[in-house]
């Protein structure tokens, strides 16, 4: 993992979209040759190099947005081939959108069609040997986990599913008392240094993961392990890091205090301000047709009575309360016995509801919220002060979440699906702490390419 403005990447992934950009950019090349080869080239090496940018670009960015290069991607919902479709479709569209809007660098429609052969063909085979190679046991991080409890269990499943694993645990240290709820096999017995099993067992980094922390720490040991090179994380940290979230069980006040991150000065909150009014007027633009259509869908199957849109009172930034803006996807008595969550299948959704929930059109009109300044493009979703009360008292830094402005889209929704119940909302939050910590303008591109695979894939719509 490498860390870019605060937000952890996986290098293995970084590299992995370094090489097939240059795959794309390359294939550009080859596309000319193959189609000039018998005669002599219309365009200048200028004009092919302008070409290649374009094309690697856009095609770069389509798979970034289609979750290619996302860590966290299982091989439930992989779909490799599906996947690279679509971010060739989508990165084509926009090619040819250049091209039409630009005269200048446009190129035969030969040459992009050898281009879009080749690059695919080269994609394919840097994925074949990336996924070949990658989780080969020599290039994964080995870890030793200090602890054989509950915690250190869990640590089992934090990259269990993933299609790139980036560490293997090697085994299980037993400190103090607590019972033991590890492998067997993997459970090393504390009768040896650490050193000695860092050495043997040619540990790269140990994970302090004990259920009770008041149990004395072999600090004199981890001390020597440092020494010899080998990272020491804090549990927390090594969540943070893997799976990009702040995990609550554990989490002290203190912690907070003493992490970096959670900056929130004035220059960081004019540079977001000024993006989001940007992005917003960019958005409507380019959305307002969707919205015609959307209003008329909905005026078509409710009536001309019916409201179009629905305002809905949410909790904002420093809990001020606002009014936001939704095309109304429920029938108009959804809430007649009071506010509920929106379950699978939930009978409450009309026709066009569940078309618009789908694709996140719903949502398009927070646009004027965030031109308002009530909310941001990126941030932790607006929720219902019904819920909140409850969630403040009951769940343990869930106030901490508002300390910035909601947004349209945000962490929680590219890692997480849809929260139906009190557990959801826990694990969202652990997410939303994230992003509160380590909010940056990168991280805010990084989820805006990343919501494209939210609304293609259907993923968390309810």
């Amino acid at each position: 993992m490498i860390r870019i403005f605060k937000h952890y990447i996986s290098s293995a992934y970084l590299g992995l979209m370094i090489g097939e950009w240059l795959i794309f950019f390359l294939a550009m090349y080859l596309g000319s040759d193959i189609r000039f080869f018998t005669v002599t080239s219309w365009y200048s090496d200028t004009d092919i190099i302008e070409a290649s940018v374009i094309f690697s670009l856009t095609l770069t960015l389509s798979c970034v947005g289609l979750g290619l290069y996302r860590r966290s991607l299982d091989w439930e919902d992989y779909n490799l081939v599906l996947r690279v479709c679509i971010s060739f479709l989508v990165g084509g569209i926009i090619t040819i959108s250049v091209y039409y809007l630009f005269p200048q660098y446009f190129i035969a429609r030969s040459v992009f069609v050898y281009a879009l052969f080749f690059a695919f063909f080269g994609m394919m085979c840097s994925r074949y040997l990336f996924y070949h190679y990658v989780n080969l046991d020599k290039i994964q991080r080995r870890v030793l986990v200090l602890g054989a409890g509950e915690k250190a269990k869990q640590l089992n499943k934090v990259n269990s599913q993933y299609v790139h694993k980036g560490f293997r645990i090697v085994g299980f240290v037993d400190i103090g008392e607590e019972k033991s709820a590890v492998d067997e096999n993997l459970l090393m017995a504390n009768t040896q240094s650490l050193a000695h099993i860092v050495t043997d067992y040619q540990i790269d980094e140990i994970v302090i993961a004990m259920d009770d922390r008041r149990n004395a720490m072999p600090l004199k040991g981890l001390l020597d392990c440092k020494a010899l090179g080998v990272q020491i994380m804090d549990l927390l940290c090594f969540y943070e890091r893997e799976q990009g979230l702040i995990y609550l069980d554990g989490l002290t006040l203190s912690w907070f205090l003493f992490s970096d991150g959670f900056d929130f000065s004035g220059f960081r909150t004019v540079i977001k301000r000024t993006v989001d009014i940007v992005a917003s007027l960019g958005l409507l633009v380019i959305t307002w047709p969707f919205m015609l259509l959307t209003a008329l869908a909905i005026m078509l199957e409710s009536g001309v009575k019916a409201p179009i849109f629905y305002r809905q009172v949410r909790v904002g930034e420093e809990s001020k309360l606002f009014g936001v803006l939704k095309f109304r996807s429920m029938r108009t008595d959804a809430e007649k016995n009071g506010a509920q969550w929106a379950q699978k299948n939930d009978d409450r959704i009309t026709q066009v509801g569940r078309f618009i929930r789908k694709c996140r059109i719903d949502e398009l009109p927070q646009i004027f919220n965030v031109l308002k300044g009530d909310m941001s493009f990126v941030g932790p979703r607006p929720e219902r002060p019904e819920f909140v009360a409850g969630f403040e008292e009951r769940i343990p830094f869930y106030a901490e979440r508002h300390r910035i402005k909601p947004g349209i889209t945000g962490w929680a929704q590219l890692c997480y699906p849809y929260g139906a119940n009190e557990q959801d909302t826990i694990n969202k939050l652990e997410y939303d702490l994230y992003y509160v910590k380590n909010s940056s303008l990168f991280l805010d591109i990084s989820i805006i390419l990343g919501t494209i695979e939210v609304i293609l894939w259907g993923r968390g719509a309810r």
